[in-house]
Protein backbone atom coordinates (compact mmCIF):
# COMPACT_ATOMS: atom_id res chain seq x y z
CA UNK A 1 0.00 0.00 0.00
CA UNK A 2 1.57 3.79 -0.83
CA UNK A 3 1.24 6.28 1.93
CA UNK A 4 0.39 9.48 1.00
CA UNK A 5 1.65 12.59 3.51
CA UNK A 6 -0.86 15.76 3.50
CA UNK A 7 -0.25 18.48 5.06
CA UNK A 8 -1.93 21.65 5.44
CA UNK A 9 -3.59 24.06 8.18
CA UNK A 10 -7.44 23.39 7.54
CA UNK A 11 -8.75 20.21 9.50
CA UNK A 12 -11.99 20.34 6.34
CA UNK A 13 -9.66 20.05 3.78
CA UNK A 14 -7.48 17.56 5.67
CA UNK A 15 -10.22 15.09 6.56
CA UNK A 16 -11.80 15.55 2.84
CA UNK A 17 -8.44 14.45 1.68
CA UNK A 18 -7.61 11.50 4.28
CA UNK A 19 -11.75 10.18 3.45
CA UNK A 20 -11.17 10.52 -0.36
CA UNK A 21 -7.71 9.11 -0.32
CA UNK A 22 -8.36 6.30 1.45
CA UNK A 23 -10.97 4.88 -0.46
CA UNK A 24 -8.70 5.07 -3.40
CA UNK A 25 -6.99 2.40 -1.09
CA UNK A 26 -4.07 4.91 0.29
CA UNK A 27 -2.33 4.95 3.44
CA UNK A 28 -2.91 8.39 4.33
CA UNK A 29 -0.80 10.36 7.48
CA UNK A 30 -2.54 13.85 8.04
CA UNK A 31 -0.45 16.81 9.50
CA UNK A 32 -1.47 20.42 9.97
CA UNK A 33 2.07 21.90 9.76
CA UNK A 34 5.54 21.18 9.19
CA UNK A 35 6.92 20.75 12.76
CA UNK A 36 6.98 16.69 12.01
CA UNK A 37 7.75 16.10 8.35
CA UNK A 38 10.93 15.46 8.72
CA UNK A 39 10.46 13.05 11.67
CA UNK A 40 8.33 11.41 9.78
CA UNK A 41 10.18 10.82 6.72
CA UNK A 42 12.77 9.29 8.51
CA UNK A 43 10.36 6.97 9.96
CA UNK A 44 7.83 5.76 7.34
CA UNK A 45 7.67 4.98 3.69
CA UNK A 46 6.22 7.90 2.29
CA UNK A 47 5.53 8.16 -1.76
CA UNK A 48 4.12 11.67 -1.85
CA UNK A 49 3.38 14.52 -0.18
CA UNK A 50 0.46 16.45 -0.38
CA UNK A 51 1.57 20.17 0.66
CA UNK A 52 0.11 23.57 1.15
CA UNK A 53 1.58 26.63 0.61
CA UNK A 54 0.00 29.07 3.33
CA UNK A 55 1.28 27.54 6.52
CA UNK A 56 1.47 28.80 10.30
CA UNK A 57 5.45 28.27 10.53
CA UNK A 58 6.90 28.30 7.06
CA UNK A 59 5.46 28.89 3.72
CA UNK A 60 5.48 25.36 1.96
CA UNK A 61 7.28 25.26 -0.84
CA UNK A 62 9.93 26.80 1.47
CA UNK A 63 9.73 23.86 3.81
CA UNK A 64 10.00 21.52 0.65
CA UNK A 65 13.33 23.30 -0.68
CA UNK A 66 14.75 22.73 2.22
CA UNK A 67 14.11 19.15 1.94
CA UNK A 68 15.55 18.71 -1.15
CA UNK A 69 18.61 21.02 0.11
CA UNK A 70 18.59 17.67 2.48
CA UNK A 71 18.31 15.09 0.11
CA UNK A 72 14.82 14.08 0.75
CA UNK A 73 13.32 13.16 -2.86
CA UNK A 74 9.73 12.22 -2.18
CA UNK A 75 7.52 13.55 -5.09
CA UNK A 76 5.46 16.81 -3.94
CA UNK A 77 2.10 17.95 -4.92
CA UNK A 78 1.38 21.62 -4.08
CA UNK A 79 -2.34 22.37 -3.55
CA UNK A 80 -2.16 25.85 -3.31
CA UNK A 81 -4.58 29.20 -3.04
CA UNK A 82 -1.73 30.75 -4.73
CA UNK A 83 -3.16 30.42 -8.10
CA UNK A 84 -0.98 33.14 -10.52
CA UNK A 85 1.51 32.32 -13.03
CA UNK A 86 4.20 33.39 -11.45
CA UNK A 87 2.94 31.84 -8.15
CA UNK A 88 2.71 28.01 -9.89
CA UNK A 89 6.26 29.00 -11.28
CA UNK A 90 8.21 29.39 -8.06
CA UNK A 91 6.04 25.80 -6.85
CA UNK A 92 7.66 23.95 -9.47
CA UNK A 93 11.08 26.13 -9.15
CA UNK A 94 10.63 25.05 -5.32
CA UNK A 95 10.64 21.16 -5.98
CA UNK A 96 6.85 20.49 -6.95
CA UNK A 97 6.10 17.39 -9.34
CA UNK A 98 2.79 18.92 -9.87
CA UNK A 99 0.74 21.99 -8.77
CA UNK A 100 -2.74 21.98 -8.24
CA UNK A 101 -4.92 24.95 -7.58
CA UNK A 102 -7.55 25.32 -4.79
CA UNK A 103 -10.53 24.88 -5.14
CA UNK A 104 -9.45 21.87 -6.96
CA UNK A 105 -12.06 18.59 -8.53
CA UNK A 106 -11.44 15.46 -6.94
CA UNK A 107 -11.29 13.90 -10.03
CA UNK A 108 -8.39 15.78 -11.25
CA UNK A 109 -6.77 15.60 -7.57
CA UNK A 110 -7.19 11.43 -8.21
CA UNK A 111 -5.52 10.94 -11.84
CA UNK A 112 -3.14 13.93 -11.03
CA UNK A 113 -1.94 11.76 -7.76
CA UNK A 114 -1.85 8.50 -9.93
CA UNK A 115 -0.15 9.79 -12.36
CA UNK A 116 2.90 11.05 -10.29
CA UNK A 117 2.86 7.96 -8.29
CA UNK A 118 3.07 5.56 -11.35
CA UNK A 119 5.79 7.70 -12.79
CA UNK A 120 8.11 8.13 -9.69
CA UNK A 121 7.30 4.65 -8.15
CA UNK A 122 9.88 2.70 -10.76
CA UNK A 123 12.28 5.91 -10.38
CA UNK A 124 12.37 4.97 -6.33
CA UNK A 125 13.76 1.55 -7.43
CA UNK A 126 16.94 2.81 -8.83
CA UNK A 127 18.81 4.79 -6.52
CA UNK A 128 21.36 7.26 -8.49
CA UNK A 129 24.22 9.12 -6.14
CA UNK A 130 27.52 10.46 -7.77
CA UNK A 131 28.86 7.59 -9.83
CA UNK A 132 26.61 4.88 -7.76
CA UNK A 133 23.86 3.15 -9.50
CA UNK A 134 21.87 0.36 -7.26
CA UNK A 135 18.67 -0.99 -8.30
CA UNK A 136 16.83 -2.13 -5.51
CA UNK A 137 14.51 -5.00 -7.40
CA UNK A 138 17.68 -7.45 -8.25
CA UNK A 139 19.98 -5.81 -5.76
CA UNK A 140 23.02 -4.65 -8.44
CA UNK A 141 25.17 -2.06 -7.82
CA UNK A 142 26.91 0.02 -10.39
CA UNK A 143 29.67 2.18 -9.71
CA UNK A 144 31.40 3.95 -12.97
CA UNK A 145 29.42 1.68 -14.91
CA UNK A 146 31.11 -1.35 -13.23
CA UNK A 147 29.27 -4.27 -11.45
CA UNK A 148 30.68 -5.19 -7.97
CA UNK A 149 29.07 -8.08 -6.35
CA UNK A 150 28.08 -7.64 -2.70
CA UNK A 151 26.95 -10.73 0.07
CA UNK A 152 23.41 -10.12 0.99
CA UNK A 153 24.58 -8.04 4.78
CA UNK A 154 26.64 -5.58 2.50
CA UNK A 155 23.67 -5.06 0.31
CA UNK A 156 21.99 -4.36 3.02
CA UNK A 157 24.32 -1.74 4.59
CA UNK A 158 25.00 0.03 1.62
CA UNK A 159 21.27 0.53 1.16
CA UNK A 160 20.85 1.67 4.78
CA UNK A 161 23.57 4.35 3.70
CA UNK A 162 21.96 5.42 0.52
CA UNK A 163 18.69 5.68 2.44
CA UNK A 164 20.54 8.19 4.37
CA UNK A 165 23.02 9.92 3.32
CA UNK A 166 24.92 12.44 5.11
CA UNK A 167 22.99 11.55 7.94
CA UNK A 168 25.07 10.32 10.76
CA UNK A 169 24.08 6.74 11.62
CA UNK A 170 25.26 5.28 15.11
CA UNK A 171 26.94 1.87 15.28
CA UNK A 172 24.07 0.93 17.41
CA UNK A 173 21.76 2.06 14.71
CA UNK A 174 23.02 0.00 12.11
CA UNK A 175 23.18 -3.08 14.03
CA UNK A 176 19.46 -2.69 14.70
CA UNK A 177 18.66 -1.86 11.01
CA UNK A 178 20.83 -3.97 8.75
CA UNK A 179 21.09 -7.42 11.26
CA UNK A 180 18.12 -9.63 11.71
CA UNK A 181 19.45 -10.98 15.00
CA UNK A 182 21.25 -7.89 16.40
CA UNK A 183 20.81 -9.12 20.20
CA UNK A 184 23.87 -10.66 20.75
CA UNK A 185 26.14 -8.91 18.65
CA UNK A 186 28.64 -6.11 19.32
CA UNK A 187 29.51 -2.97 17.57
CA UNK A 188 32.72 -4.36 16.16
CA UNK A 189 30.71 -5.88 13.77
CA UNK A 190 29.67 -3.17 12.24
CA UNK A 191 33.17 -2.18 11.94
CA UNK A 192 34.36 -5.01 10.71
CA UNK A 193 31.29 -5.54 7.71
CA UNK A 194 32.10 -1.84 6.73
CA UNK A 195 35.43 -2.26 6.39
CA UNK A 196 34.83 -5.02 4.01
CA UNK A 197 32.02 -2.88 1.80
CA UNK A 198 34.39 0.30 1.82
CA UNK A 199 37.33 -2.18 -0.08
CA UNK A 200 34.57 -3.34 -2.67
CA UNK A 201 32.90 0.06 -3.19
CA UNK A 202 36.48 2.24 -2.72
CA UNK A 203 39.51 0.17 -2.59
CA UNK A 204 41.69 2.50 -4.07
CA UNK A 205 40.20 4.57 -1.12
CA UNK A 206 39.74 7.50 -3.19
CA UNK A 207 36.48 8.11 -3.17
CA UNK A 208 35.77 8.36 0.87
CA UNK A 209 32.31 7.29 0.60
CA UNK A 210 32.15 6.36 4.32
CA UNK A 211 33.29 8.47 6.71
CA UNK A 212 33.98 7.32 10.41
CA UNK A 213 32.84 9.86 13.15
CA UNK A 214 35.01 8.68 16.47
CA UNK A 215 32.87 7.48 18.91
CA UNK A 216 29.52 8.05 16.76
CA UNK A 217 29.12 6.01 14.55
CA UNK A 218 29.53 6.66 10.04
CA UNK A 219 28.19 8.93 7.44
CA UNK A 220 28.07 8.22 3.56
CA UNK A 221 28.94 11.09 1.64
Amino acid sequence: MQTILVVDDEEDILDLLEFTLENEGYDVISVLDTTKIEALLNEENIDLILMDRNLPNIEGSLFIQQLRQKNYNQPVIYISAKDEDKDILQGFERGADDYITKPFKIPELKARIKAILKRTSKKQDIIEYKDIIYNKLNKTLKISNKKINLTHLEHNLLLEFLNNIDKLLSRDYLLDAVWEDSYNLKTKTVNVAIKRLKKKIDPNNHKNYIKAIRGEGYIFA
